[in-house]
């Protein structure tokens, strides 16, 4: 089977590695933002696969043969990138250890000192077993012929090669195991949301992934008890085919279910940053145009809001910040009775106490800019009414905000104006 056609797994390693590689660049630019352990060692767990992914392109794999001047130098590289991958994997998997596996500690502390010591205990083994890879594969006499596809069955008659991919799969077994365990403990204690739903995806994406280590394994030792893999003949075909088609897709699928599962979260995350970020900006531009000494720079244009990709985090922040500045230079403007009639609104519309809150500071802070544009002289301190929400903690004030700005012109928000208007 040396004439299995090389494009279709060009296309496919080098679009999972490009992929990959994206989602490592943003964990590594989030890392540098905000240096954590944590978000070092995913950047690697994405990282080394990624790598690995775009060496096995056969194209990228005859390359780096040419270069080097060493036939399936390639394989050696890539299934190191593998194994560093299982080594990222096995102490995240010990960071990442289920409460229930440790003492008086909740799901996102730290790792203390027992976890550090069972991640040194384990990274010793890798520590042990990497070198021994390495002299194993190039005492084992396999630079020739180049084969890109077929090196495990082709090579494992070899004792020193059989060992070396044993090994390989062996440490990457384990670590998908280790990881896909630790992440569906994770899930089973997260309340619904996208970060359930990538830890959940992880896992699964660790278990389909072993699929590749089981047909490797079969192929592997079919070809060290059966001669020559490249003869014909029922067993040894099928031993190809387990290790040529069979385990490259589940690793492929696998690969593919663990990066959707890491990037999953982290673009919810940055959805939601642009989406609150676009809805306050109609609650921007009212304080904005009762005092336009709030902001730091005039509004941008549409086109620059929708083009809003970068700096999410510190642009919303910011917008939040001046809207709350703002609502508290209009607060001498606002008009108890459109306060009153906001409740009485609410109340009718048999709102929750959040919907019931932002709409009240809706009306009151139209009415409020209303008033100053018309000239009403501000309330004395003793006089102003206090407006909900300016009490809420860091954590829910940005959705309070946003909940304002959708409100502002709904038609509760313009019933409750209208109510307070023709009441004088």
């Amino acid at each position: 089977m040396s004439d299995i056609p090389e494009t279709p797994f060009d296309i496919i390693y080098l679009g999972i590695g490009t992929v990959a590689w994206a989602v490592a660049g943003l964990k590594i630019r989030a890392w540098r933002r905000d240096p954590s352990l944590g978000l070092l060692v995913v950047a690697l767990t994405i990282a080394a696969p990624a790598t690995a992914f775009v060496v096995a392109a056969p194209l990228v794999y005859r390359l780096v043969d040419r270069i080097a001047n060493l036939g399936n130098l390639a394989t050696l590289l890539v299934y190191l990138g593998i194994t560093a991958f299982s080594a990222a994997v096995v102490v995240l998997a010990r960071m990442w250890t289920p409460p229930s596996e440790r003492a008086d500690s909740q799901v996102w502390d730290a790792a203390g000192a027992d976890i550090w010591r069972e991640v040194r205990r384990r990274l010793a083994v890798f520590a042990v077993l990497v070198p021994v890879m390495i002299v194993l594969f190039f005492t084992g006499g396999a630079d020739g012929p180049e084969t890109p596809l077929t090196f495990d069955t082709t090579f494992a008659t070899i004792p020193q090669i059989a060992i070396f991919l044993v090994l390989y799969q062996a440490l990457f077994g384990f670590a998908l195991i280790d990881i896909s365990r630790v992440c569906l403990g994770h899930a089973s204690r997260l309340p619904p949301g996208w970060l359930r739903r990538g830890i959940r995806l992880i896992a699964l994406g660790g278990l389909v992934a072993c699929g590749y280590v089981v047909c490797k394994l079969i192929a592997i030792g079919a070809a060290f008890t059966g001669g020559d893999p490249g003869e014909a003949g029922g067993r040894a075909i099928g031993t190809e085919w387990l290790s040529t088609a069979l385990g490259p897709a589940f690793a492929a699928l696998g690969a593919v279910l663990i990066t959707a599962g890491f990037a999953g979260p982290a673009a919810a995350a940055w959805t939601r940053r642009r989406r609150d970020y676009q809805a306050l900006r109609p609650l921007w531009d009212l304080v904005y145009r009762a005092d336009e000494r709030l902001a730091l720079e005039a509004p941008p244009s549409a086109w620059t809001e929708r083009l809003a990709f970068r700096d999410l985090e510190w642009r919303t922040a910011r917008r939040g910040l001046e809207i709350r500045d703002g609502q508290l230079t209009l607060r001498p403007w606002v008009d108890p009775a459109v306060v009153t009639v906001a409740a009485q609104v609410a109340e009718r519309a048999d709102l929750g106490a959040e919907d019931r809150a932002a709409l009240i500071v809706a009306a009151a802070l139209r009415c409020a800019v209303e008033a100053l544009n018309t000239g009403i002289p501000p309330r004395p301190r003793e006089d102003q009414t206090p407006l909900p929400g300016l009490d809420a903690e860091p954590a829910e004030e940005r959705a309070h905000l946003v909940r304002v700005a959708r409100s502002l012109y709904g038609p509760l928000t313009g019933e409750a104006l209208a109510v307070a208007t023709a009441t004088g």
